[in-house]
């Protein structure tokens, strides 16, 4: 269902509320309720930064570290995301998270017939290294963190990444970038896949075994299940669904003869944040609490920081109107309130426009004050887990664990979650409930301000970040003078390289690598591995 659902009986009185992911809410809660939940200190709870984790990752919490604010960030040609890269680091922000436009995302170059209309609109346009060269100048790559958001052509950005860094004279061994690479996800919740099911995967195992052994300060994977649940899942799913996710992930790595334990502790989470503050909150702990325990039982992992779920907890763009957009500002900073209540590393946030737009420079550095108030203000920093022990939380705690594990056997069942994607479960899973939301809130089970409640208000004039067209000219002249420019004989070698890597079952990272300094583009890579694996088709649903 919605957010939450309020039953009321004639009097308008609320008899019953019910939580997305099916948990019904007591009007009071006591300690019969733990008692009855079986909650444990000791085995549900424990100190901060002790196993399972529930009430976080460090001892000290925000005492001991800030979290790291980590706007995405990236729109039009590089230069331009370089110049907003610069304007938010100069803010406070203390970490980025790119964004790539639907072209390059789709491993297309700029002048590919494909690509117009979309180069640079949604996010940066890339097709070399060259633009990696102008978009991360003057950058302390060894000092920021690098978010990569991007899937299908993962493997491609992280190549690209090294190889960029190491030109501007940083060792792979000191730069640190997180590559979104979870194509599963997309397959369920966004679309932008390219490749079949396991040849995608296998790629990702190609990059966390490279990072193994190449990028000591790497994150070669983040779950994200932050796009299963913009896509319409209850959080209960979203989480299950991570977690499964990162399972398959984990056992591709396996079958090659490594342990969990020597790569699992640099797997990261993208998880989202809206809807209802509790269930959020306990969402989070209980993610923790399971990640941990799914690992030992699993894959005997033992060392304690293999077991911390990291990741970042972002404000969720399905929760934003574009009915009253200005009550979106206060929407995120309750989300915010919640990532923090959580317990989150590292936070974001859609800014109050971004229902209708690329994010504004006001709009962003909106969303960076209002972490920065949480932080400084408020009191978000004074204790660890301010709402463990609440008879309310640890209660719904322990619900929502069960309701997780409920959805892990129901994968678990089908065999696991690439034949569960394969075979459209999940899909369907996911298009089930987004349909059961949106009827609830046409319906008005739940409520929506602005949009089926209070919608009296003055809606303001929000300012547009328009696109342009001469975006795409200059790219397409950047791409073809590269072409004119470079030695075309190494893009060859490279490019063979690279096919011989795919059609062998060798990692693929290598020579991608020096495919990248060969200034070979995105679209020639990605097409290498079009002409080997071929394309994903996607299951029926319905």
């Amino acid at each position: 269902m919605g957010v939450a659902t309020y039953i009321k009986n004639e009097k308008d009185a609320v008899e019953k509320v019910v939580l997305q992911s099916g948990i019904e809410v007591k009007p009071v809660y006591t300690p019969a309720d733990l008692e009855e939940a079986g909650f444990s200190y000791e085995n549900d709870l424990a100190g901060p930064g002790e196993f399972p984790f529930t009430r976080g990752i460090h001892p000290l919490g925000y005492r001991s570290r800030d979290w790291t604010t980590r706007q995405y960030t990236g729109f039009g040609t590089p230069e331009q995301t370089n110049e907003r890269f610069k304007l938010m680091i100069s803010h406070g922000q203390t970490g980025l998270n790119v964004a790539f436009d639907l072209p390059t995302q789709m491993g297309y170059d700029s002048d590919s017939p494909l690509a117009e209309g979309e180069v640079g609109r949604v996010g940066m346009a890339v097709d070399s290294l060259r633009d990696f060269e102008i978009a991360f100048k003057d950058i302390p790559l060894n000092r920021i963190g690098v978010g990569l958001t991007i899937n299908a052509v993962a493997c491609i950005m992280l190549a690209m990444y090294q190889a960029v860094a190491e030109k501007f004279g940083f060792s792979r061994t000191e730069i640190s970038a997180t590559p979104q690479n979870d194509i599963l996800k997309e397959m369920v919740g966004r679309g932008a896949w390219i490749y079949p099911v396991e040849p995608a995967v296998r790629l990702i195992g190609d990059t966390i075994e490279y990072a193994m052994k190449e990028l000591p300060r790497c994150n070669p994977v983040s779950v994200c299940g932050y796009h299963i649940r913009e896509s319409g899942c209850t959080p209960a799913q979203e989480i299950s669904y991570a977690l499964m996710i990162a399972f398959a992930y984990i056992d591709n790595v396996v079958a090659r003869g490594y342990r969990a334990e020597d790569f699992v502790g640099r797997f990261s989470f993208n998880l989202n944040v809206y809807g209802n503050l509790w269930e959020t909150v306990a969402k989070f702990r209980a993610a923790r609490k399971l990640w941990a325990k799914l690992l030992k039982e699993r894959y005997d992992v033992r060392d304690k920081k293999a077991l911390f779920l990291r990741g970042i907890f972002g404000g969720g763009g399905s929760g934003l109107t574009k009915q009253q957009p200005e009550n979106n500002i206060m929407r995120g900073a309750y989300y915010a309130l919640a990532a923090a209540l959580s317990g989150a590393q590292t936070t974001a946030l859609c800014s109050f426009d971004e229902a209708y737009t690329i994010p504004t420079e006001r709009a962003a550095l909106l969303s960076l004050r209002t972490f920065q108030i949480l932080m400084e203000e408020v009191g978000l920093r004074d204790t660890v887990d301010p709402l463990a022990g609440s008879y309310f939380m640890e209660t719904l705690t322990l619900q929502m664990e069960k309701k997780i594990l409920e959805e892990v056997d129901k994968v678990a069942k089908i065999g696991g979650m690439v034949r569960a994607v394969s075979s459209g479960y999940v899909q369907a899973e996911v298009a089930k409930q987004a349909y059961e939301w949106e009827k609830a809130l046409q319906q008005g089970l739940v409520t929506k301000v602005g949009v089926n409640k209070y919608t009296d208000g003055v809606d303001m004039e929000v300012e547009l970040h328009q696109y342009n067209e001469e975006w795409a000219q200059l790219q397409t002249q950047r791409l073809q003078e590269l072409r004119r420019t470079r030695d075309a004989a190494a893009v060859k070698e490279a490019l063979k390289a690279v096919e011989k890597a795919a059609r062998e079952k060798t990692n693929v990272m290598p020579p991608l690598v020096e495919a990248c300094k060969s200034y070979a583009t995105v679209g020639e890579m990605a097409d290498v591995f079009r002409q080997v694996f071929g394309g994903h088709v996607e299951p029926s649903i319905f």
